[in-house]
């Protein structure tokens, strides 16, 4: 099964940078700096170890990948 690493990264990006970006406009609008201090923690603790999955995920598609090649 083919794993679908694009949107793996795409998540993981969202979930890191998004989420930020969205509570950032939602602060400025507001006038509450609050949203932008928790999302920040949030997207710290969803968006890292997401982050350092798809890297592993990624790595590992990469290798079998090479081992294909070298072994055709």
């Amino acid at each position: 099964m083919k794993e679908n690493l694009r949107l793996a990264w795409m998540a993981s990006w969202f979930a890191l940078v998004g989420q930020l970006v969205f509570f950032i406009g939602v602060s400025m609008f507001t006038g509450n700096w609050r949203f932008a201090m928790w999302s920040f923690m949030v997207s710290m603790l969803a968006g890292v170890p997401s982050m350092i999955r798809t890297v592993q995920a990624q790595k590992k598609a990469n290798n079998e990948l090479e081992s294909t090649y070298k072994n055709s």
